[in-house]
Formats: C-alpha cells, sequence, structure tokens
C-alpha cells in the first residue's frame, strides 16, 4: 500500500496543533488513520498548565494504538476510551470542566480485509474512493449550520454551544462525546483510497471553492498531499490581499493523511 502525510504549520512561530498518524499492525493486516485538528486555546488558557499540542500528541497516540491494537471494538468506543485516558493524565492538575479546556477535531478510518470504519467529530473531513473513482465524503457539518452571527462572539460560544445540543461537538474531556461523531462502514472492495484533512487543508474546497471532493482528492493522488497545501497556501496569501480582508486566520495549520489501499 501506499500513505503519504503532511501536516504544515500555519504560522511557522507557533507550534502545529495538529496531530496525524497512520498506523499498521504487524500481522500486515488493515491499517489505520488519524487526524486531529488542535483547537486554539483563549488566551486565558482554557484553565490548563498544558498546551494543545501537548493535548493533540497524547489523544492522537492513545487513539493509533487502540485503533490497531482492537481492531474489532467500535470507533466511537475507542474514541471514548482515548479521551478518557488523556484525560485522567491531567484531571489532577487541570480544569477540565472549563469549556476551553484543550479539544481537537477527529478525523479517523481503520480497514481490515473486510470492511472501513470511518470517524469524523466537528470540522476535520475523511474521503474514501471507490474503484471507479467515486468518492463518499464523511462530514460532519454541525459547525457549518450554524449561522455565523452566532460564532460571533466567543463567549458566547463557548456558553451556547460548543459541546452544547444545538451546537457543535469536539473531542476534549468528556468521553461520552464519542457518541456525537459521525460515523460509516464501507465494505473493503469499494474503498481503493482514503485521505484525511484538518480544515486549514480542506479550505481548497470548503473556502477557496477550487473543485470539490472528488476533485481535491485526485488531485492528492496524483500530485500528492504536499501539492494540496501548496495550492492552499497560494489562495490564503491571495486572500490576504483582498480589501477588506476575508474574516478568519490567513493561514492555519493544514494536514493531510493519504492512503492508497493494497486491492482486497
Amino acid at each position: 500500500m501506499r500513505t503519504e502525510l503532511v501536516s504544515e504549520p500555519g504560522d511557522p512561530d507557533r507550534p502545529n496543533e495538529d496531530f496525524a498518524s497512520v498506523g499498521l499492525p504487524a500481522s500486515g493486516q488493515g491499517g489505520a488513520l488519524v487526524v486531529l485538528d488542535g483547537v486554539t486555546p483563549p488566551g486565558d488558557g482554557g484553565g490548563c498548565l498544558h498546551s494543545v499540542p501537548w493535548f493533540t500528541a497524547r489523544l492522537g497516540g492513545a487513539l493509533t494504538e487502540l485503533t490497531v491494537s482492537l481492531p474489532d471494538v467500535p470507533l466511537t468506543e475507542l474514541l471514548s476510551r482515548a479521551l478518557a485516558r488523556t484525560a485522567a493524565g491531567h484531571a489532577t492538575t487541570c480544569d477540565l470542566s472549563h469549556p476551553r479546556t484543550p479539544q481537537a477535531t477527529v478525523a479517523v478510518a481503520r480497514w481490515s480485509p473486510a470492511r472501513v470504519d470511518c470517524l469524523v467529530l466537528s470540522d476535520s473531513v475523511l474521503l474514501a474512493e471507490s474503484p471507479d473513482g467515486t468518492v463518499t465524503p464523511f462530514l460532519d457539518d454541525r459547525l457549518d449550520r450554524l449561522p455565523r452571527s452566532a460564532l460571533a462572539d466567543h463567549a458566547q460560544v463557548d456558553a451556547t454551544l460548543r459541546n452544547k445540543e444545538g451546537g457543535f461537538f469536539t473531542a476534549a474531556a468528556d468521553p461520552s462525546v464519542a457518541s456525537r461523531a459521525v460515523t460509516g462502514s464501507l465494505p473493503r472492495g469499494e474503498v481503493r483510497a482514503l485521505a484525511a484533512l484538518t480544515d486549514g487543508a480542506a479550505r481548497w474546497v470548503e473556502r477557496f471553492h477550487e473543485g470539490d471532493w472528488a476533485d481535491c482528492l485526485a488531485l492528492i493522488r496524483a500530485r500528492g498531499p504536499h501539492s494540496l497545501v501548496d495550492r492552499v497556501r497560494t489562495l490564503e496569501r491571495a486572500d490576504a490581499d483582498l480589501v477588506p480582508p476575508r474574516r478568519g486566520k490567513t493561514h492555519d495549520d493544514a494536514t493531510v493523511v493519504y492512503a492508497e489501499l493494497s486491492p482486497a
């Protein structure tokens, strides 16, 4: 099989808050990929002594180990266990009840000779391509369904929308949030390639409208994940020259994992 991974910080002077991994069992049967996009904390640190990269490294590491070592356990249960393990690592030192305790979006895919299981939580993206080129996107669009005006005030978002019914969900300290993830399963023979993207890379489709998800995966396969990130950076620089500039970060951490699976 072929796997490629690229992760580039949005600002070279700040740590990359994304996490990405590919896990391949020693048996040679199946595998898994994990992508997390850490949520940038508020100025007060969100009640935690630890950085977002600390959190994503531990959650991503736990999730990678569990998806590879427990191939028959549902992904929602594995995410719940990984969240509980990570929370236990700083529950005695940090305020995990703070709405901005370190947290992340999640995209996970796990494949076996029989099936491909998928999970996304919040705005990371997972794409599955069939042998005929059809692309199935796995998306959690709850954040996109909220009016932009509701997201303008960060304090109001934290109080009424973040990890709340009627709002959106991220992986933070509560293991039960795993049940809110979007999941799906496809027969292994119907998947020839997978791609997972943080929203910094998904901007090529979602913000700049350079193509659809099938076009995005075709670009990744033909030119590699780095080509997609390079194109996003070019578009971001052009966007920054607009008057007035577009709202939001000019550059965001951008991560892409691509896995071309062996024939079933």
